[in-house]
């Protein structure tokens, strides 16, 4: 049997590991840490007889418990649904949006789902507070491209705009320079004009060779004035509010490329009691008529 190897320093036996001069020290574990360490491995024995525990080809274990925190979930999931069941049907059956809107109780039920509702499938697009991004529309002032009642805010969420829904709606505006419906040229003045249309900064001899382009091309959907035409989902040219940007490239941009941003259809995965409380809850952000 090899001698043992005491270091001399602290009096305590090596390992016999020595790097650079410098031995391990062959320190017993401390016994509080032993305990500890036995007592982790009799819960984890027990958890794996208890709890499910190991993978298999086919499942798993169950345990003895057979616990099952989605079967948990499902439980509380059913749970919430029959304590909101009244109001909930309280929201379908009532007469109109409107009428939602005039009872109080009725209104804070759905504000509060909606606000659940809002943050889970909206905000990602709109913004937590719906203040909109660059090709989304803010959910909180006056300019509604189709509309900003409750009843066009709920056909909104359900069939979307220009999704795959069937009672969708699918205008576009048209890509005027890439697919050669106008020369650059005329899309430049063109551009100028809708900038005058808005009092912005623009060429105004450019400006004036462009209100017969305007309104051959353009009045159709946005009017003969510019100011939008909602059940075609054309904007209002007028004024300060813009989905995609309203400086000189953009608007250039928008006329040469055209513009096809789509709403998703939520029927179908949304019930029509969230679709209204999503509806009651957009209209209620400060930019709804």
């Amino acid at each position: 049997m090899a001698d043992q190897d005491i270091d001399e320093h602290s009096g305590v036996e090596t390992t016999g590991h020595e790097w650079d001069g410098i031995k391990e020290l062959n320190n017993p574990l401390p016994r509080w840490w032993l305990i500890v360490f036995y007592i982790s491995v009799i819960w984890a024995v027990g958890y794996w007889v208890l709890m499910p525990a190991w993978p298999g080809i086919s499942g798993y274990t169950k345990g003895l418990r057979d616990h099952s925190e989605r079967a948990n979930v499902a439980a509380d999931i059913a749970a919430l649904d029959e304590a909101r069941a009244e109001a909930t049907q309280r929201l379908i059956n009532a007469p109109s949006m409107q009428a939602i809107e005039n009872d109080p109780g009725l209104q804070q039920f759905a504000l509060a789902a909606g606000r659940s509702l809002f943050g889970d499938n909206c905000a990602t697009c709109h913004g937590s507070g719906g203040q909109g991004f660059p090709g989304y529309p803010n959910l909180n002032d006056d300019a509604w491209i189709w509309g900003g009642a409750l009843e066009d805010i709920k056909t909104t969420i359900a069939y979307g705009r220009r999704s795959d829904h069937p009672e969708t709606t699918n205008t576009i505006m048209m890509a005027y320079g890439r697919d050669g419906l106008l020369p650059a040229d005329d899309v430049s003045d063109l551009t100028n004009y809708v900038l005058s249309l808005s009092g912005q900064d623009h060429d105004a001899a450019a400006a004036q060779r462009a209100p017969q382009i305007f309104a051959s091309q353009c009045a159709v959907c946005h009017g003969a004035d510019g100011s939008g035409d909602r059940a075609q989902g054309a904007p209002n040219l007028t004024d300060a509010i813009w989905l995609f940007g309203g400086d000189r490239a953009t608007i250039y941009e928008t006329i040469w490329n055209g513009r096809a941003g789509v709403m998703p259809a939520w029927e179908g995965r949304l019930s029509e009691a969230e679709i209204t409380a999503l509806a009651v809850y957009v209209h209620s952000l400060g930019g709804g008529e």
